[in-house]
């Protein structure tokens, strides 16, 4: 071997070391021999660098994987027997190879396996043992072997082929049949071996039991002496975790209803004398995490056992079962309301599962109502958080807590299928009390019971949020829940959580503010003083733009005789705020967006005259204008980067902002209904000069263009002597980038004002094309994959527009660019459906081409007689890409022609 290319094995080698170690790696793998190199070495034990054996065994897997089938018989054997004798080499080597070694090695074993075990090595488990015997390397390492070939065979997580499927199924078959037993008596020889002298071992062998249960024949695992030894190791503290795991395997196997109902109950009853139902004796939280999830697959068990039985009318076992069910139900709450809340989430499942049942039957025995309840105040508490619970910084640990609760909502909402009544009255029960005192409260106890109220409205579900009417007593119970939270003073408890909960259940209850609209106001302050937009949190600050957005917008016809003093206590959070200021704004420009739509629909929305509603937008607009020109000017004498690029980013909000606003508008509420036309055309004409600033182009012209965008639906035809100055500028110094985005532009432009537009296309379409086609010409790397992709979006973006001519009957455009222009465009079109292997642009080319012979067809019998090789070429492949049948309809009358 190349000794110099082994040292950048190394993982303390620099850079070029590692770099010739991985061109060797990819010289091995491509040469036909060298994996007998790799062999040796490690059958003669030629190297003692961990690194290097790791690295024999790459070599060796790529073979096996990839190369197995180009080796002779001779050669097979050889990898064979070299593998089984660095195997009995590890029985005599003083010290155990390292564990990334010992892993590599057994994937190595796994692959041969698969390959070899139903033709040239049926005794490869024979093999193995008669090597390893009882000696704990030996053991540790066919354990490892076993452990890689389930993964091959079993693992969902691996990709496989449908033909590697059916071999794993055949390999499966097979072992079933020749060797299965005599695999299981050696694990319960290594249990009854190792359980009290190597407990490594014997862990490795339970996760392997417990692995290979799934799809071996229950009874060899499932019998007394296998069950009373895993029972035994649930005694032995470093075994416990491991045994857990093992017996929910077992209980999760598949089976007859009733035996795996019996089975459950023995291995319950075993369990339960044994003391380990006494969950408050138990403080290994780590062993009771696995315990729980063992009682979740017990409890689970029992559940799809009553199932089937009542499907198949069993009904004495189904009591039973149901019977049997029921007095796990203890045990679950305790888990359930433990404080660990890995411990409690492991049990959902059993107890989503029990109140499924609960659901379908017709009358609750006092127990079981008494259990829902139960469920429902455990759900309570452990919604709530805890004391190290970090609002500010939240981490790993917090981002778990939000999925359990997400699991505790789901749970909730289960309950109120069983029990809508009882959920109503005790989150009004809790929320009640904990409202009365909420000044002397702790706030987590505040945050859920507001929490719980929120959580009613998906629990109790109503169509379009009409909580406040038809069920008298819900809607009375959430009314007067509602009223409590917005005057009892709560949304000013000094607490982050409680505030963002008081302003989404205000904003989750919109409805109530139409049914008692005499509350708004107090509502209206919180959302704008200390407690929203201004709190010394940019989190609140941040979400209560958002839902001061949404309540607006959903209660518009209630805002009207508070809307100037809304645009009067938000004008400070309006401003735009340029980068020399050193002002530091109480909202981000995200934020910012929300607050300006906000004031578009109060404007927009408001009873006021057209005239008015023209005056208050021009007072909201006009700020925005004055700064952007006094910031475009200071662009263009900026010389710093990075000066250049903080106002550009600022010219940028400011379009964005003005482009907000327009959001407002409707069929119903238009811009020159309101008489806001020349405030837009007056943005209009501020902001396009920014299309000429040579300086930060990209983020001006993208700004630019999402305002004409919205400005072509919004102002329509008063937009279009914009168009022309506005294309122009943006078809300047274009990369492939500018074109995607410009093209969408004149797309909408074309398909919405067709006809009227048909000088100004005529006018650009060839500039255009003339960009497209200079950026798709430029020359690239030929392993530059980003380059590659900017052309295909490119090419794809130009056959779009092409389509929307054609397809806006604006053909006569193309027709007008004189013969040979068309002759060029015709070839770019057939290029497209059969040169490039890109479906999405073949099937757009083909409609193209469709629509066009329907115009032109002496052109395209032209273009035929012209490129013959191509239409041959196309009507070949048309059958490939996904066309309608008129289009296929379309592409017999072209061979017609």
């Amino acid at each position: 071997m190349d000794e110099q290319a082994l040292l950048g094995l190394n993982p303390n080698a620099d850079s070029d070391f590692r770099q010739r170690a991985l061109a060797y790696f990819e010289q091995l793998k491509i040469s036909p021999d060298a994996w007998q190199v790799c062999a040796e070495a490690l059958a003669q034990r030629t190297y003692s660098d961990d690194h290097v054996k790791f690295f024999c065994f790459q070599v060796l897997e790529h073979q096996v994987k990839y190369k197995y089938s180009e080796l002779t018989t001779v050669q097979q054997q050889l990898i064979r027997e070299t593998l089984i004798s660095w195997l009995q080499a590890q029985m005599l080597n003083p010290q155990p190879e390292k564990t990334f070694i010992r892993n590599k090695a057994a994937q190595v074993f796994a692959l041969l396996f698969v390959t070899e075990y139903l033709t040239k090595w049926p005794k490869f488990f024979f093999d193995i043992l008669s090597v390893v015997d009882l000696n704990p390397r030996g053991v540790d390492l066919y354990l490892r072997i076993l452990m890689a070939i389930d993964s091959e065979l079993v693992d969902r997580d691996v990709v496989h082929t449908s033909e590697e499927a059916r071999r794993n199924t055949l390999i499966k078959d097979t072992m079933r049949e020749q060797c299965i037993p005599n695999l299981v008596e050696s694990w319960y020889q290594i249990l009854q071996n190792y359980q009290y002298t190597n407990s490594e071992v014997t862990c490795q062998c339970l996760e392997v039991v417990g692995a290979y249960v799934s799809w071996i024949d229950l009874s060899l695992i499932a019998n007394d002496r296998f069950i009373n030894m895993l029972l035994g190791h649930m005694s032995i503290e470093v075994l416990r975790e491991e045994a857990c795991d093992c017996l929910f395997e077992v209980v999760n196997k598949g089976m007859d209803p009733v035996d795996k109902m019996k089975l459950v109950e023995s291995l319950c009853q075993v369990l339960q004398s044994a003391g380990f139902f006494s969950i408050d004796q138990e403080e290994d939280v780590d062993f009771l995490a696995r315990f729980s999830k063992l009682v979740n697959g017990m409890g689970q068990s029992l559940i799809v056992s009553w199932s089937k039985l009542i499907k198949n009318g069993d009904i004495k076992n189904a009591q039973e079962a149901l019977q049997a069910i029921e007095t796990k139900v203890a045990l679950m709450l305790q888990l359930l309301i433990h404080e660990d809340d890995d411990i409690s989430s492991n049990i959902i499942g059993f107890c989503y599962d029990y109140l499924h049942i609960l659901k379908q039957l017709t009358v609750l025995s006092d127990q079981q109502k008494a259990n829902v309840e139960a469920i429902m105040l455990a759900v309570m508490k452990k919604l709530t958080y805890d004391e190290e619970y970090n609002f500010e910084n939240e981490g790993e640990d917090e981002a778990m807590f939000v999925e359990y609760r997400k699991q505790l909502k789901l749970l909730l909402d289960r309950l109120a299928q069983v029990s809508p009544e009882l959920l109503l009255a005790s989150v009004r029960r809790v929320f009640s009390s904990t409202l009365q005192n909420w000044q002397t409260t702790r706030f987590m106890e505040v945050e859920v019971a507001i929490r719980l109220l929120y959580m009613l409205a998906e629990a109790l579900p109503v169509s379009h949020g009409a909580h406040f009417s038809g069920d008298v007593s819900k809607a009375s119970a959430l009314q007067d829940m509602m009223r409590t939270l917005v005057t009892s003073g709560v949304s000013s408890y000094q607490h982050t959580s409680v505030t963002l909960e008081f302003f989404e259940t205000v904003v989750r209850y919109e409805k109530f503010f139409t049914v008692e609209p005499q509350h708004i106001p107090c509502v209206l302050m919180a959302f704008l003083d200390h407690r929203g937009l201004r709190h010394s949190s940019a989190k609140v600050r941040s979400r209560t733009a958002y839902l001061f957005s949404r309540f607006v917008k959903s209660l518009n016809k209630q805002m009207n005789p508070f809307i100037e003093d809304i645009l009067n206590r938000i004008q400070d959070l309006l401003e735009l705020s340029p980068p020399e200021n050193g002002h530091q704004s109480l909202l981000s420009s995200d934020d910012q967006l929300f607050i300006y739509e906000t004031a578009g629909v109060l404007i927009v929305n408001s009873e006021y005259p057209a005239e008015r509603k023209q005056a208050l937008m021009r007072n909201l607009l006009t700020p925005l204008m004055e700064k952007f020109k006094i910031l475009l000017e200071k662009l263009m004498l900026a010389q710093d980067e990075e000066r250049q690029a903080s106002l550009a980013d600022c010219l940028n909000h400011a379009v964005g902002f003005a482009s907000r606003t327009s959001k407002a508008f409707s069929n119903k509420q238009t811009v020159k209904q309101c008489g806001c036309s020349e405030v837009y055309l007056d943005c209009l004409q501020t902001f396009l000069p920014a299309l000429s600033c040579p300086l930060q182009k990209d983020i001006l012209r993208s700004g630019v263009r999402t305002f004409l965008h919205r400005m072509i639906i919004c102002l329509e035809e008063e937009v279009l002597p914009f168009i022309p100055s506005a294309s122009e500028h943006m078809l300047k110094d274009c990369e492939a980038k500018d074109l995607q985005e410009f093209i969408p532009l004149i797309n909408q432009i074309t398909a919405k004002f067709k006809i009227q537009v048909s000088p100004f296309l005529q006018q650009m379409f060839m500039p255009l094309l003339h960009a497209i086609f200079e950026v798709l010409l430029r020359p690239a790397e030929e392993n530059d994959q980003s380059a590659a992709l900017e052309k295909q979006m490119l090419r794809r973006s130009y056959f779009a527009f092409l389509q929307t001519v054609t397809g806006s009957g604006m053909s006569e455009v193309i027709a007008n660019q004189g013969a040979e222009n068309v002759e060029r465009v015709l070839v770019t079109v057939i290029q497209g459906a059969v040169e490039y292997p890109d479906p999405i642009a073949q099937k757009t080319c083909f409609i193209i081409l469709s629509k066009l012979v329907e115009l032109w067809g002496k052109m395209i019998l032209f273009l035929n007689l012209r490129f013959p090789n191509s239409f041959i070429k196309l009507l070949e492949m048309k059958w490939n890409v996904a066309l309608t049948e008129r289009e296929i309809g379309s592409w017999f009358s072209l061979v017609m022609n």
